[in-house]
């Protein structure tokens, strides 16, 4: 049976591939040869018939493929006063399947107070809601992101001596933009937090160590920070976490299984559930999920939106059967283990194989679960 409320058994993870429509315009824009109204209404087509894809393919959670952003965190973190992005290197690489390597340099600095001044992204959800038939899910990143790329060196002791008022001003605009969705109809919210897998990367918990942060007692600090930020939404308002291991251009960042983080994490989180990268054998084995506690659910990240091969019905239902040796069956959903394109570049897949890959998704969920 399908559940009533989110997540639903056969869900994704947001972001879509980039129609090349959208990507001139956007670089049209930023040439300033059109204007902002004719952006939005090449975002408002593409939108559109990113619907029309998702509801086509049997879904019932139907997002906008975060089509208005050119990244999956750093367009909704710089809506707030007082966060700014930066041109500076951190000591991450991403990694690919190949060999190939890449470098992120879009970093995001604290330099003065944090403040909501107007609504980030309630306008985007607005017209997603007023264009599907089906449930609208809104995705926006974790205040945690900022955090953990530096730790405390991030953020201007000028502006905070004492972080916890970072994190109190931090929240505060959370729950309001939060509030905001709610009241624009919002049912569905989905938090972003990279922080809870790349805290399972033996690498990048050194790092983490040399930023003064004590990556062991992160998760739990972690968890109850975005307690905080979900803390005054509706309880009509269903949110689950997804936690990713880097998704750029088909690469990725961490590694590990999900042991350091699971028991804090799934037990602190007040949250309806939590989308798991598991497409390789990068995200470990599925017994930490034994940790899950009995009134959440598990969205297996079983469908890699890095490779363009499609996965078999059968592999993803003995995986299915694998996992629930740990979770009972009717506590898991199934889904693609990240967006298709959590920045603008998108992954190296085409539009057929993503529509295919959704639609694998809802078949494989109705036949496990009797109806997606």
């Amino acid at each position: 049976m399908a559940p009533a409320r989110p997540p639903f058994r056969a869900d994704h993870v947001g972001s879509l591939l980039r129609p090349a429509e959208l990507k001139q315009a956007r670089d049209k824009a930023q040439k300033g040869e059109i204007d902002a109204a004719s952006l939005r209404e090449v975002e408002n087509r593409c939108i559109r018939e990113a619907v029309k894809l998702q509801e086509e393919a049997g879904l019932q959670g139907v997002t906008d493929g975060e089509f208005r952003r050119a990244m999956w965190h750093t367009d909704f973190l710089t809506g707030f006063d007082g966060i700014k992005a930066t041109q500076s290197d951190y000591a991450i690489i991403f990694k690919g399947e190949g060999g190939e390597t890449g470098k992120t340099s879009s970093m995001l600095v604290v330099d003065k107070k944090v403040r909501r001044t107007k609504p980030i992204m309630v306008d985007h959800f607005a017209y997603l809601k007023s264009v599907t038939r089906r449930t609208p899910k809104f995705c926006i990143p974790a205040a945690t992101y900022l955090h953990m790329r530096g730790g405390r060196k991030i953020v201007s002791k000028d502006a905070y001596p004492d972080i916890e008022e970072f994190w109190a001003d931090i929240a505060r605009g959370y729950q309001e933009e939060i509030a905001d969705l709610a009241a624009a109809g919002c049912t569905y919210l989905q938090i972003d937090d990279v922080s809870f897998s790349y805290l399972c990367d033996k690498d990048i918990r050194a790092q983490v160590k040399n930023d003064g942060e004590d990556p062991d007692a992160l998760p739990r600090r972690y968890a109850e920070i975005i307690n905080t930020l979900i803390a005054k939404r509706p309880r009509s308002m269903a949110v689950t976490v997804h936690t990713c291991r880097g998704n750029f251009q088909s690469m990725w960042m961490a590694e590990g299984g999900y042991d350091p983080v699971a028991e804090a994490v799934f037990n602190t989180l007040d949250v309806d559930g939590f989308f798991l990268e598991y497409d390789t054998a990068r995200s470990g084995g599925f017994e930490p999920l034994r940790y899950l506690p009995k009134d959440k659910r598990v969205v297996l990240g079983l469908v890699s939106t890095k490779k363009p091969e499609l996965e078999s019905r059968d592999a993803l239902k003995r995986r299915i059967d694998e996992a629930a040796k740990y979770v009972p069956l009717e506590n898991l959903c199934l889904s693609p283990q990240c967006g298709f394109a959590s920045t603008h570049h998108g992954n190296k897949v085409t539009e057929d194989i993503e529509r295919r890959k959704l639609a694998r998704i809802v078949e494989v969920a109705d036949e496990v679960w009797g109806g997606a």
